[in-house]
């Protein structure tokens, strides 16, 4: 006896006489409507009132003149701040990071190391704001544990001209939670990196110079790159750290925002729309470099 054939997508329930119903395929996306929704509440609409903001008047009259403004005085400043900030921490943070990576997943490590490395990145690079910066003045403050305990050793890093609350603090701070990020975003890559290329290139006689500079090196490249790029844009964006270490004596794009629009210097949230749309532009720049460069580095992934 013939038996009745399913009904072709997704059922949810058998009817009477074996008969399935089928389920609306609006139910299937129900699921990711709560994400939608914070989606476009927290993303999408700050980010087109800020859009719109930026070319207006606080009296609702078309201007170019904040984003003109983008390009004098403290505002250029605060962007050519923000840019050297985060490229310096980004390739310092990079670079440490990368190595401490390699050498966590590298054959001859013990196998403790890689899950306890990527534990302690996975909670370090989330310790940042006013904690990270209370951590850092408690140890490298003028009153620090490490400030006293050099001064003890004959140091006096504040009398050779040091102090945490700068642009150097600030890089030294920043580059504290770039280096864990790091680990946790290239340590990937490095799995890629086979072990049986280097058995074959030792096997046609390549040193380990010869490798690295003809076979590894070219293959990491691309994600080293777009690691750096993603810890970039990190820094770019920090606003807590920075505030809570200096309290805006470090001109930077973020805490000209928070003035602008707290009004610890002057009240005009327009220009504050203003500057956040620079940071915006900044930072999809630096995202479709990173696409390109994922792009190129997802060949050695698969």
């Amino acid at each position: 006896m013939a038996q009745p054939a399913p009904l072709a997508g997704r059922a949810v329930g058998a009817a009477p006489g074996g008969l399935r119903t089928r389920r609306p395929p609006v139910l299937d996306l129900l699921p990711v409507v709560p994400y939608f929704a914070y989606t476009l509440a927290f993303l999408l609409l700050p980010a087109a009132t800020v859009l719109v903001g930026a070319f207006f008047t606080q009296d609702g009259q078309f201007t170019l003149a904040h984003l003109a403004a983008l390009l004098e005085g403290q505002h250029l400043q605060a962007y050519v701040n923000s840019l050297q900030l985060s490229a310096a921490t980004a390739v310092a943070g990079g670079a440490l990071g990368g190595l401490m990576a390699y050498a966590a997943v590298s054959p001859g490590a013990p196998r403790w190391i890689r899950p306890t490395l990527t534990t302690f990145a996975g909670v370090a690079a989330n310790f940042a704001g006013v904690p990270l910066a209370f951590a850092f003045i408690a140890t490298l403050g003028t009153v620090g544990l490490l400030t006293r305990l050099l001064q003890a050793l004959g140091v006096d890093l504040y009398g050779a001209g040091f102090t945490l609350f700068s642009f150097a603090g600030l890089a030294l701070t920043y580059t504290y939670f770039q280096i864990p990020l790091m680990i946790l975003v290239i340590a990937p890559a490095l799995d890629g990196l086979r072990v049986e290329w280097q058995e074959a290139a030792a096997s046609l006689g390549a040193t380990g110079v010869q490798f690295w500079r003809y076979v590894g090196l070219p293959v990491l490249a691309p994600s080293v790159l777009g690691a750096m790029v993603l810890l970039f844009c990190n820094a770019f964006a920090a606003y807590a750290t920075p505030y809570a270490l200096t309290s805006g004596v470090v001109n930077l794009v973020t805490t000209q925002i928070g003035n602008v629009l707290q009004g610890n210097v002057l009240t005009d949230p327009h220009l504050g729309h203003a500057l956040a749309l620079g940071m915006i532009a900044v930072i999809a720049v630096a995202m479709a470099g990173y696409a390109l460069l994922q792009r190129r580095a997802a060949r050695w992934m698969r």
